[in-house]
């Protein structure tokens, strides 16, 4: 397939000359047009090495107004990455809606490397391309355009340009000697580099292959073509492929359809105060020693709590943080996007606070709001809220993968309870800023929340992050079942010492973790393992 990047194309001075003035002005046009909608655009730079990729997005820089463009380059992994799934690094890079970022090689570089390396199998290099061509959909389905750019040369021209790059102080190339075992093996690197672009070259995100041997024809080639990307995008500003992105699976309909799983909840069940007392203390005690257990062998927690209003939500987490140490955890309560946040991804925030290992993260509400609230009160559209399942669990299943303990809980009341809590709210002082307009108004709406939820455990509970649901009527009860499935999650965990999903490392992610929080096979200064 790279023939067509060998055929030697070239521009001369005098056209490029002429071509770039005119190309420029249409750039920063386009770019100022981009500004007014809701589009980020991700233009990824990636290729063989000596291509000049470098100084296209250089040139790119020049062309565009750099306040609306960020560069980033991932070279060396931060001990924050690594103790991180590996995607945090690249969420935390997308832009905002109507800007731009240029990304070098971004989540296609460490797949390239591990397999020309021979450190995962073509299965697993088609298992972690899977999960980017459904990462790219997700992103360009919430509206972003992804423009990917491989850069290819024949090995004669490549074998040249590096040799002139090698003499040049300023190259990365020089600085980087280790990367010559790619031109060392050029078909072995185009062989797997073929596979990748012909796995990945989808319709809402495809490649475009540039002859990257003239460097006046590269950059022009390379303007022209985001230029006409951003160009149809505008014209049509419309997301492509608004589907679901899932298999749809069938709910009830008709008088089966108001049966709920929640409807099987024993919400009768207590606990008297003695006994809740002594519970209580015991795994209180149990939960801060594995809190400190976990920070020891590097393994993160996620915890998420979802419930109907007044349900007892904060109760429980406060009996949790009460009994860690608070250098351990936070607590993140989740409210309405913030602009910043709604300039991103609906997932983009929560990614941001996925913990370090050995850290706990105690998510209040979390990213169900898309599937509940945002469903039931029309601020997700309905293509928005049925591919968030498949969404969802595509996020779970990475931090699982990397060795988070994910736990979810619904804590569940009745009506009658609900109303009872929300008048004590009223009457008592300190507790009235708990009660708002919105919890009455949500009360209306308990079938359709009813509906919702069920749905949703139906469709995210999964062998790997299934949902905890937690009989709530009585306080005692709940808080002491919630702490009660943390500790036994944790032990489990602890005494598996390795993530849920057994044998979850992706192409694209071989660094096992060792205790030390180091990747696994890491040197000390002395040169010792």
């Amino acid at each position: 397939m790279f023939e067509a990047t060998k055929v030697g194309r070239t521009v001369s001075k005098d056209d490029f000359k002429a071509q770039q003035e005119a190309l420029r002005t249409e750039l920063l046009e386009a770019q100022r047009e981009l500004r007014e909608t809701n589009i980020p655009v991700v233009v990824l730079v990636s290729g063989v090495e000596g291509a000049g990729k470098g100084e296209v997005v250089n040139r790119l820089n020049e062309w565009l107004d750099t306040r609306g463009v960020q560069t980033f380059a991932f070279w060396d992994e931060t001990d924050e990455e690594r103790a991180r799934p590996r995607y945090w690094r690249f969420w935390r890079t997308l832009p905002p809606r109507g800007e731009i970022t240029i990304l070098f090689g971004g989540w296609y570089a460490a797949p390239i490397e591990h397999r020309f390396a021979g450190q995962c199998t073509d299965a697993e290099l088609d298992s972690e391309l899977n999960r980017i061509v459904e990462f790219e959909r997700m992103l360009t389905q919430d509206g972003a355009l992804i423009v990917k750019f491989w850069f290819h040369m024949s090995e004669e021209n490549q074998k040249a340009s590096l040799n002139a790059l090698s003499r040049d102080d300023r190259s990365r190339w020089k600085m980087m000697p280790q990367k010559a075992k790619f031109s060392e093996h050029y078909r072995t690197f185009e062989q797997v580099a073929e596979r990748v672009v012909l796995h990945t070259d989808q319709g809402t995100s495809p490649w475009y292959l540039v002859e990257a041997e003239d460097a006046r024809y590269r950059d022009l080639t390379v303007g022209q073509t985001l230029l006409h990307a951003i160009r149809a995008r505008l014209d049509s500003p419309a997301a492509p492929d608004q589907s679901a992105g899932t298999v749809s699976a069938t709910m009830p309909s008709g008088p089966q359809a108001q049966i709920t799983v929640l409807d099987q909840l024993d919400l009768s069940k207590s606990l008297s105060a003695a006994k809740y007392k002594t519970r209580m203390t015991e795994l209180q005690t149990e939960i801060n020693e594995l809190a400190w257990s976990a920070y020891k062998a590097k393994r993160s927690t996620v915890l998420m709590f979802e419930g109907v209003d007044a349900g007892g939500k904060g109760g429980a987490i406060r009996r949790i943080t009460s009994a860690i140490d608070a250098r351990l955890y936070r607590a993140i309560p989740v409210a309405a996007p913030t602009d910043e946040e709604k300039a991103h991804h609906y997932l983009w925030r929560f990614w941001r606070q996925v913990p370090r290992a050995g850290y706990i993260t105690i998510y209040d509400r979390s990213w169900y709001g898309r599937v509940l609230v945002e469903r039931v009160e029309g601020f997700a559209s309905d293509a928005e809220w049925r591919r968030a399942y498949a969404e969802i669990n595509r996020f779970e299943e990475q931090l699982v993968g990397s060795g988070i303990v994910l736990l979810k809980f619904w804590i569940h009341i009745d009506q009658d309870e609900q109303l009872k809590r929300f008048q004590d709210r009223e009457e008592t002082a300190y507790k009235r800023y708990k009660i708002t307009a919105d919890d009455w108004r949500n009360r209306e709406k308990w079938p359709a929340y009813q509906e919702a939820v069920n749905e949703m455990v139906a469709r995210t509970s999964t062998q790997h992050a299934h949902w905890t649901l937690v009989e709530g009527n009585d306080k005692h009860y709940a808080r002491v079942k919630v702490l009660r499935t943390i500790c036994e999650a944790l032990k489990a965990a602890l005494e598996n010492g390795r993530p849920s999903l057994s044998g979850y490392v992706p192409c694209g992610d071989k660094r096992p973790m060792a205790e030390s929080g180091a990747p696994a096979g890491a040197k000390d200064a002395k040169g010792k393992g």
